[in-house]
């Protein structure tokens, strides 16, 4: 049984869809008061119809503003997910600048607005921040340098700061999955096939197989690593990233 979240305030990043949703419903289970936040109201909304404990905000985590806004309506935080981000790959040497900035502004720069907002209004009490990273911040695959050097940069962040941090009740962490059996994944197992003519089968092989396991993981895996490092049970755990791949990245 999770510990309960009764009376902390939960806000979550790219909510709308895959593990942000999945992570929402989680924290509200188990007590929370829990934020949405993300580009797409209309997904926000369906997350907060079927999910009694959750409010949405819309919100760019790329831009300044739209992130300071955010904590402004959505009040001290106790626990903060840095979960929004995007994923697409390109042969290095046909790459474009845009390309490589949007990755950086949404895994990356996302990432660092989102916790310098949360510190500056985290309750005296401390708290927990918490970025969704990726294997691929700790290893690299083809095609997705950009994404690849953007989930490296986020787990630089989160061991910086977990140090900067050390002495007050406050724990950074990154959770790093390995390819997640969601949206974002279909998206990619269609580029596949776009990009080679291999079917919806193979694609799905061809990601499956990066992992010792050979399988996609569960969002659920991921909320239940979430709700742990949140938990005291965690209070401890500072500077770490959680590999959820199956193995070695």
């Amino acid at each position: 049984m999770p510990e309960g979240f009764a009376g902390k305030r939960v806000l979550i990043t790219g909510g709308g869809t895959g593990v942000g949703a999945d992570m929402a419903r989680h924290f509200a289970q188990a007590g929370a008061e829990v934020v949405i936040a993300g580009r797409r109201m209309e997904a926000l909304a369906a997350v907060v119809r079927e999910t009694e404990g959750i409010r949405a905000i819309q919100a760019d985590v790329t831009d300044e503003a739209s992130v300071a806004d955010l904590f402004a309506q959505a009040g001290p935080c106790d626990i903060v997910i840095a979960n929004a981000g995007a994923a697409d790959s390109a042969p290095f040497g046909k790459m474009t600048l845009s390309h490589w900035n949007t990755m950086i502004a949404v895994n990356l720069t996302g990432t660092f607005l989102t916790f310098r907002e949360a510190l500056g209004q985290m309750p005296a009490t401390g708290g927990r921040l918490i970025a969704i990273a990726s294997v691929a911040g700790l290893r690299g695959y083809p095609y997705i340098a950009a994404y690849a050097a953007a989930k490296h940069g986020v787990v630089g962040l989160v061991r910086a700061l977990g140090d900067e941090v050390a002495t007050k009740a406050i724990t950074v962490n990154a959770i790093c999955p390995g390819y997640l059996d969601t949206e974002m994944t279909d998206r990619s197992i269609a580029n596949i096939c776009a990009k080679t003519g291999k079917s919806a089968v193979e694609a799905r092989a061809v990601l499956e197989a990066a992992s010792p396991q050979k399988r996609l993981f569960d969002p659920a895996e991921v909320s239940a690593t979430a709700l742990w490092l949140a938990s005291t049970a965690a209070c401890g755990v500072n500077g770490q990233t959680i590999t959820i791949s199956g193995g070695s990245p």
